[in-house]
């Protein structure tokens, strides 16, 4: 199957923001949508819209779909399947959700708008942590803090003083939607339009009646503290989710969730990937002819090798069990340690003399040493 760039589908860049990819797609879908254009192709080009869509307004889909690609963790994202996937009609049914309220915007009808009273989830939230090469290893416990809305504590989410209660709003009947006429070049249009009165909530609170700390919200602004078990063998990018850490839900619904994404800092001393570690160790040409016995690190703490005789630089040793611990299995991955040659420079007399005895007794000869003084002295003699 095909990559796809749900990112490139919109017309956003990666690092868009939710109201942008937001505004791209009511521009996309209006312009698509089955309903107003009736081209070949079109309505494919509508699904291809709403499945990214899909993806990119969730923080979760989005952050899995940057990490996995259209794939997904599991090949869940493609054809929209990971997501909920298509229904009869072929629209996907959380995005058309999403479309009915912009079309009916625009041309008026469409679909019946949600319920203005109905229970609503809150925000979800992210939370970027920094972690040090070995807390991501080995876990911690952490307490962060962050700003969100929650429920007022006074009113409990209602807006209203103690004793008092919202009525339906006067304005529009509790419907939490305004018809609007208004003339144009096809003639005239009529739409809806959230209701300025109530926000879209159906209800409204008299001031004499709004709650002293939240000012009728049902909200407040808090800096919310929360301990934070994070996992063993957590890597880079990777996130975990919170349920009902995010922000506060409306009428009554439940809080939202928040993503914690890790950022880990690298190591001097030591590569990752995955649960995979490598290391690199310097050893001499002694230690590689004769072989030896070595200390080396691992995030474990320094363990023995065996260096065999006769080892060759750039030799790769492989040490099970001393890797990162698995993130979701038991045990832990393997940590590969490359030995690399030292040539040894600046030797001195008895370094050289042994070095030469190695070479003549391997039949080698080394013409370009020149010896002490009277081996120079002896050369230059010969040359006369």
């Amino acid at each position: 199957m095909a990559e796809k760039n749900y990112y490139d589908i919109l017309g956003v860049k990666k690092d868009a923001s939710d109201a942008e990819i937001n505004r791209a797609y009511r521009k996309l879908a209006a312009k698509y949508h089955p309903d107003v254009n009736h081209e070949p192709g079109a309505e494919e080009k509508f699904k291809k819209i709403n499945e990214a869509y899909e993806v990119l307004h969730d923080q979760q889909k989005r952050a899995q779909y940057d990490q996995f690609g259209s794939a997904g963790p599991q090949g869940g994202f493609g054809g929209g399947q990971g997501f909920g996937g298509f229904g009869q009609g072929g629209f996907s049914q959380s995005g058309f959700g999403d479309f009915g309220d912009i079309f009916s915007d625009l041309f008026g009808g469409g679909r019946a708008r949600r319920d203005p009273s109905a229970p609503r989830q809150g925000r979800d939230l992210q939370y970027n942590m920094t972690l040090d090469f070995m807390d991501a290893i080995f876990g911690k416990e952490t307490t962060i803090k962050y700003d969100r809305e929650a429920e007022c504590d006074v009113c409990h989410g209602s807006g209203a003083k103690p004793g008092k209660s919202p009525s339906t709003c006067h304005t529009c009947g509790g419907s939490g939607v305004v018809m609007q006429r208004r003339q144009t070049m096809m003639g005239m249009m009529q739409s809806q339009t959230v209701c300025p009165t109530c926000h879209g909530t159906g209800k409204e609170i008299k001031p004499e009646d709004q709650c002293d700390k939240c000012h009728g919200s049902g909200h407040v602004q808090e800096k919310h503290k929360l301990k934070v078990k994070v996992p063993a063998g957590i890597d880079d990018g990777q996130q975990m989710r919170l349920q009902n850490q995010g922000e506060a839900g409306t009428n009554g619904g439940p809080y939202g969730d928040l993503y914690i994404v890790f950022r880990v800092t690298p190591s001097r001393d030591f590569k990752r990937d995955g649960s995979t570690i490598y290391v690199d160790q310097d050893i001499s040409f002694a230690q590689a002819a004769l072989g030896d016995k070595i200390k080396v690190k691992t995030v474990h703490g320094d363990v023995d090798l065996k260096i065999p005789a006769g080892t060759e630089s750039e030799t790769s040793f492989r040490l099970r069990g001393k890797g990162v611990p698995h993130i979701n299995g038991n045990g832990n991955g393997d940590e590969h340690v490359t030995v690399h040659v030292k040539t040894p420079k600046n030797l001195n007399k008895r370094q050289k003399e042994a070095m030469l005895a190695f070479a003549e007794a391997s039949g080698e000869h080394v013409a370009g040493y020149k010896g002490g003084f009277f081996d120079k002295l002896k050369d230059r003699f010969e040359e006369k």
